[in-house]
């Protein structure tokens, strides 16, 4: 029987009794949707509960926020509720946003990778809520990226790696939910956080179809996607396209100087489990704006099985062997990082992240051993 996975969500609104009384500051954007696909800060409204401010992480409310970019405070339209963002001038709700609320919701999509924002925005939250005294509640949802935790791929953030795209020691591909992170957060980092989580019914690692896929920022529209950006997310490092304002971004990538006829013959042999198109397109965004660049496409056959943090290293490895000095890293402007400066170490979470792909030092960083041991006891699925 293939019974339908119930978000914390879902859980949520059959208690709406318990928090009849409550301010309420809500942290979410348009993926966060009961599983029936009711926004969560309507579901609430209509079950009692007396939401008062809401929370935007980057890409803003509305998800559809440019990569990056500035988002300022706002009013929800549907509900007047005022939107203070988190991915402005300020990352962390401050004392005057958490003085009259009486517990901080928590209601974020993850797709599984450490330098998808969502996650430290949580983060974030937790910190000044356990600053300040305010308890939180952290709706967990799939990961759709999910494997086996053995699965997990490094590098381990190294500290002096650290930023929005990386703040606390994990590997890229974690294969846990926010609800899981939330406990181990709260663990290391947050003792004194007043914390409580609403874990999803009827989910597993081993599940992947039985709950609906709701587009979680502008790049990341379908399911499918989720499986390459882990490992294709490193192109936004290098002077690659990364397919965005494609037909599948993170999936295909290019650029004017790659022959594509010859990176398919020889990518073809990196791995038995993947589909390689070649690929010729326009970038209408990015790097090489208006220039047609070739390349490829990448389909995994299995996601269950698809490493793509090992498999991308060691195609952009292969381009730089194909077509020497042509390769370069490359600069990526972003609110929190205005220079665009050391992109790949941040994303890859080592220092001189470049030489090390190019080198194949980084496969000693991909080992999560020690990391697992960590994480397991706050595993709940």
């Amino acid at each position: 029987m293939n019974t339908t996975t119930l978000f914390g969500i879902d859980l949520l609104l059959t208690q709406a009794a318990n928090y009849k009384n409550k301010r309420i500051g809500l942290v979410c954007n348009a993926a966060s949707l009961t599983s029936l696909g009711t926004h969560t800060r309507v579901a609430l409204q209509e079950a009692g509960f007396q939401i008062v401010r809401l929370f935007a992480p980057e890409h803003g409310f509305d998800s559809q926020g440019v990569d990056g970019a500035y988002i300022d405070d706002n009013i929800d339209a549907l509900t007047q509720i005022p939107i203070v963002s988190l991915y402005s001038k300020k990352l962390a709700p401050s004392a005057a946003d958490l003085a009259d609320l009486d517990l901080v919701i928590v209601d974020l999509p993850d797709i599984g990778a450490r330098f998808y924002t969502y996650l430290w925005t949580m983060t974030y939250v937790m910190e000044s809520c356990e600053q300040y005294g305010t308890p939180a509640l952290v709706l967990d949802r799939p990961n759709p990226m999910a494997k086996d935790i053995s699965l997990a791929e490094g590098p381990i953030l190294t500290p002096s790696c650290a930023s929005f795209i990386g703040r606390f020691p994990i590997p890229i591909t974690h294969h846990c939910t926010f609800g899981e992170l939330a406990k181990y957060f709260q663990a290391n980092y947050f003792p004194n956080l007043d914390l409580q989580i609403l874990f999803m019914e009827h989910w597993n690692r081993s599940i992947n179809s039985n709950y609906p896929f709701f587009p979680t920022s502008p790049a990341i529209q379908r399911r499918e996607t989720v499986y390459t950006y882990a490992g294709a997310c490193l192109f936004e490092g290098l002077s690659i396209h990364e397919g965005r304002e494609t037909a599948s971004p993170f999936a295909q990538f290019g650029a004017p100087w790659i022959d594509a006829d010859r990176l398919f013959l020889a990518a073809s042999k990196l791995a038995d489990n993947v589909i390689l198109e070649r690929v010729h397109y326009t970038a209408s965004i990015s790097i090489y704006q208006g220039e047609t660049c070739h390349g490829l496409r990448v389909i995994p056959q299995d996601p269950k099985t698809f490493l793509s943090v090992a498999y991308f290293t060691k195609l952009i490895a292969l381009i730089d062997h194909l077509f020497p000095n042509q390769l370069q890293e490359r600069d990526y402007l972003t609110n929190v990082n205005p220079t665009g400066t050391k992109h790949l170490d941040l994303l890859l979470g080592i220092p001189n992240a470049f030489e090390s792909i190019i080198t194949g030092k980084y496969q000693t960083e991909l080992k999560t051993e020690e990391w697992i041991e960590k994480i397991k006891p706050f595993i709940h699925y």
